[in-house]
């Protein structure tokens, strides 16, 4: 059969669940193991192209030209050609420090290459814009429009609206370098993230939170000690659920590895998040199907807190006698007391009252002379085709006479309906614990509670004042002392040979994350498509017949003395990335 069309060169997921079925019923378990790990594959790539982004806080049509902006903020402003203005607003009466802000972007497709090197946020104070730290994740291509969410950190006024412009468009933009009090090292899921009041560490085996250490004069660190349960033991203990009869607890610390997981990273917000069916203790003897787990650490810049969700559902019916959605473990003695709130948003010391006991919204832990505070901020926690859960979640000081914990268990009874979903979002407070730590802590989840509203908007009320230098780096606004566009064109030239018929270039697959001009120096950053193909020297430098090497072909470029290559995993390269061009060479349109 001759091959013609994109789906003449790969199988479907339909074709695939056949071959499966029938090497299953051949018992041929190796072909039927290849075809599983085959089907992921192709469950992956069918996400990525396909997978709803979501609903953007404007229309892609709704947008303005930069050169329509007041006449103080357009050469500020120059090297872009789009905008779209946001607003935030204050809603309860609170003066915000800095505080998350994350909303989906949407943007024709004809309007920008690449949102994460040409997206760039700007606060409006005093009709003088200011450009923040921003960070772009996310992006996709779906049709006509291309997608991303936007994070940065705004702080707001009580009862007020701050504007911020959203400003894309600049093929000569470069991937902005900020820097912030957020760190992260590390590869893939095992990472070391810290800011300004915390360093949080996960687990290099599965992911989990291990420890925690607290960035004060004496360094604090929170801690699980011994054995586990024959896994690495951390202080995330949850979640996991005992199954029919007590014989067995499932748990996502038994993972091996996380089944799946996305890693964000950035100078607003790490983000962590992994999912699979909890392991059995003796794994892969019980491998049931029934509750699928996803759950998602975030952490920020700036702010002594860091949030966790999750979302359990179950795919069938089943019977636990227990099931937890949130368990800390700390060993030894750290903290002196405990704190507890209930529905009335009070934070109490001391032993959580009996009435109290399935009505927890925070609890955790404190030290009353090195004021040292652990605390959980209940923020979300519902069921769906389920009764109310439980808010349970007492702290307990002396857990098996050698540390605290507290540990939550939301199901009110041992069924559990296919369809069935429990939902959490909780944010840890890491923090110096004053005297008036209650009606901090108070303070703080009516504030998480009520986020700042964010909303599309115009400037019809907002007046211009000229802003200092502008928003373009040296480079950025038609002013690169070796023309961009020809460099761009040059790339052209340097094709992936190893697609023999199609021959697509590295701008077309969008391997080409950045392209950087300083002086007489030229610095690229690519990618290459997949782990098995490591060696970004095939392109950088050439393999045997590649077509044209990058460094060779960017040197025949007037006023080239040096090129760079720089080579990342970070964000990971898929198929959202090519341009149309790219996607009809390999019959993707």
């Amino acid at each position: 059969m001759k091959e013609t069309a994109y789906w003449d060169r790969t199988d479907r997921f339909e074709q695939k669940m056949k071959l499966i079925e029938a090497a299953w019923r051949k018992r041929d378990y190796r072909a039927a193991r290849a075809l599983a790990a085959s089907l992921r594959h192709t469950i992956t790539q069918t996400q990525l192209e396909e997978e709803s982004p979501g609903t953007p806080l404007a229309p892609s049509s709704s947008y303005g030209r930069v050169d329509s902006l007041p006449a103080p903020w357009r050469e500020w402003a120059r090297g872009w050609s789009y905008y779209k203005v946001v607003h935030l607003d204050e809603t309860i009466g609170q003066n915000r420090p800095p505080e998350p802000v994350d909303f989906l972007l949407a943007v024709q497709a004809t309007q920008a290459d690449s949102l994460a090197r040409e997206v760039r946020v700007a606060r409006i104070e005093n009709g003088v814009p200011a450009e923040v730290v921003s960070q772009v994740y996310g992006e996709v291509r779906r049709g006509p429009e291309r997608f991303c969410r936007v994070a940065f950190m705004a702080h707001t006024a009580a009862h007020t609206r701050s504007t911020y412009l959203v400003l894309f468009g600049n093929p000569d933009a470069e991937l902005p370098q900020y820097t912030s009090d957020l760190a992260t090292s590390g590869e893939g899921f095992a990472l070391d993230i810290e800011n300004d009041f915390y360093r949080a560490s996960l687990s290099r085996q599965m992911g989990q939170l291990e420890r925690l250490t607290f960035k004060r004069e004496h360094g604090l660190e929170l801690f699980a000690g011994g054995e586990g349960h024959g896994e690495p033991p951390g202080i995330d203990w949850a979640h996991d659920y005992v199954g029919s009869g007590n014989f067995q607890k499932f748990r996502i610390t038994l993972w091996d590895a996380p089944p799946d997981y996305e890693v964000v990273r950035g100078p607003v917000c790490t983000i962590v998040r992994r999912w699979g069916f909890p392991f059995s203790p003796l794994h892969p003897v019980f491998t049931p199907s029934r509750l699928h787990v996803d759950i998602e650490y975030r952490f920020f810049a700036g702010v002594p807190w860091f949030q966790k969700t999750g979302r359990m559902e179950a795919l069938q019916d089943f019977e636990a006698d227990a099931l937890r959605d949130d368990e800390w473990v700390f060993s030894g003695q750290s903290f002196t007391d405990m704190v507890w709130m209930g529905p009335d948003g009070k934070l109490r010391t001391g032993a959580v009252e009996p009435a109290f006991n399935n009505k927890l919204w925070a609890v955790g832990f404190f030290h009353s002379v090195a004021r040292d505070a652990f605390i959980a901020l209940f923020l979300d926690h519902r069921a769906e085709n389920l009764p109310e859960p439980n808010h349970s979640g007492s702290p307990q000081m002396f857990y098996r006479w050698h540390g605290h914990v507290w540990s939550r268990y939301p199901l009110p009874g041992k069924q559990v309906p296919a369809g069935a979903v429990l939902h959490q979002k909780n944010a840890y407070l890491v923090l110096n614990y004053p005297e008036n730590g209650p009606e901090l802590v108070e303070t703080m989840r009516h504030r998480l509670m009520n986020p700042l509203a964010v909303s599309a908007g115009d400037l019809s009320r907002v007046s211009a004042a000229a802003p200092r230098g502008r928003l373009a780096r040296p480079g950025e606004a038609g002013d690169s002392p070796i023309s961009k566009r020809a460099l761009w064109e040059a790339l052209r030239d340097c094709k992936d040979e190893q697609l023999y018929a199609a021959m697509p270039s590295v701008v077309d697959l969008g391997l080409v994350y950045d392209l950087r001009v300083r002086g007489d120096v030229v610095h690229v950053v690519m990618a290459m498509p997949h782990r098995g193909r490591p060696r970004i020297g095939f392109f950088s430098f050439g393999s045997g017949g590649n077509h044209v090497p990058v460094r060779q072909r960017l040197m025949k470029v007037a006023g080239v003395r040096k090129v760079v290559v720089e080579q990342t995993w970070e964000p990971g390269w898929s198929s959202n990335r090519m341009t149309d061009e790219g996607r009809r060479l390999l019959g993707l349109t």
